[in-house]
């Protein structure tokens, strides 16, 4: 486990790092008052979604995303790949880029390596993606090779094209390399290493966490991080849940993001020290505790169990936004304590104290 710190033009960012995901431009609920006071530092955009809808070109007559969504803090920025992949019924991958159908009005896109930089660099975020193939789990290894091989050469032109964009920039930007390569550790550390001989800003480990044994996620980022430069970013994408945040920081990951805490929060999965509630469940009925007594955001500071229930079985929509607004703030925090910890290192010793306590019950007593 490591403790670092990266500078951007919108602020620096403390490491490791939770990363709350604002898909389209906002994270769901919540408004940037609402990130701030939950103490995020970097929050994520979506190439792809941002591209059909409002369009790069608009968001940039607009100051750029920070202008656009007035918010000042540090903004990564994913290339879309994955989205094309997910989302569009009807694709074409070919050596040039993606050929997709929008899943909103069918209208047919092509994405390259090089119009993704340019978008991205439209849009202004401090950390940028290239374009990937994400495979999916499991998957031939044929397929897997001749994928991560065009990901590479993909990685390639997206570099020569993001350095000759360096004139049009607002500001300096960071570009970040994939690893991909699936389950197949051969793959995983050509990919890596080719990576690293091409040369980024910082480095992801795209196409886990998507099914998965866990255990076969943790021997993949311990092979790939060994191949890694120390002095630079790692950036685990998509994963995932407390217990995988804490697994991956302990392996010398720094960067998170996933939409559990948002996708859960609006449903009512809420998260804990003591583990993950549904707040729909019938014990809650008549619990006048708060969430959890030593949390500081507005939910727990504000309401009890049973009033967020109560919102939640009356389809009001406060019950969402405060589901939200309190798992971003317990993840962000979750990665904050960690640092913290790797701080006065004591890692270790926390990492057992907090698995010990997420992996019980949440008790129904408290302080009234």
């Amino acid at each position: 486990a490591r403790a670092g710190r990266m500078t951007t033009p919108h602020g620096t960012i403390d490491t490791p790092v939770f990363m709350p995901v604002g898909t389209q431009a906002t994270v769901k609920t919540l408004s940037p008052e609402d990130l701030a006071a939950a103490r995020a530092e970097i929050i994520l955009g979506n190439t792809y979604h941002l591209f059909l809808r409002p369009g790069h070109e608009l968001i940039q007559r607009m100051g750029g995303l920070h202008g656009f969504m007035s918010w000042p803090r540090p903004i990564l920025t994913d290339s879309g790949g994955y989205q094309v992949f997910s989302l569009s019924d009807l694709k074409k991958i070919q050596e040039e880029g993606v050929t997709f159908q929008s899943h909103i009005d069918g209208a047919r896109h092509l994405f390259t390596p090089e119009s993704v930089m340019e978008i991205e660099t439209a849009l202004g975020s401090d950390i940028i993606m290239p374009l990937d193939e994400c495979t999916p789990y499991p998957c031939e290894y044929e397929y897997v090779k001749q994928s991560y091989a065009m990901t590479l050469r993909w990685a390639e032109r997206s570099k020569k094209r993001f350095a000759e964009l360096k004139s049009v920039r607002r500001a300096p930007q960071a570009l970040f390399g994939i690893v991909q390569g699936s389950t197949y550790e051969d793959l995983r550390l050509d990919s890596a290493r080719k990576l690293v001989d091409i040369g980024f800003d910082g480095y992801a480990i795209g196409g886990l966490s998507i099914g998965e044994p866990k255990s076969t996620m943790g021997d993949l980022i311990d092979l790939t991080v060994a191949c890694l430069p120390e002095h630079q970013p790692r950036y685990l994408m998509g994963a995932g849940t407390p217990e995988d945040l804490v697994d991956a920081v302990g392996r010398g990951l720094d960067m998170f993001d996933c939409v559990i805490p948002t996708r859960e929060g609006r449903n009512g999965a809420l998260y804990t020290k003591e583990g993950r509630v549904n707040i729909n469940n019938a014990r809650f009925r008549e619990d006048e505790c708060p969430l959890e007594e030593d949390c500081d955001c507005y939910a727990c500071r504000t309401f009890s169990r049973a009033y967020l229930r109560h919102l939640y079985h009356t389809g009001e929509i406060l019950g969402p936004r405060m589901g939200t607004l309190h798992n971003v703030h317990f993840f962000v925090g979750l990665a904050r304590s960690m640092r913290q910890a790797i701080l006065e290192d004591a890692f270790v010793d926390w990492r057992t104290e907090f698995l010990n306590m997420y992996r019980n019950p949440l008790s129904k007593e408290c302080d009234t």
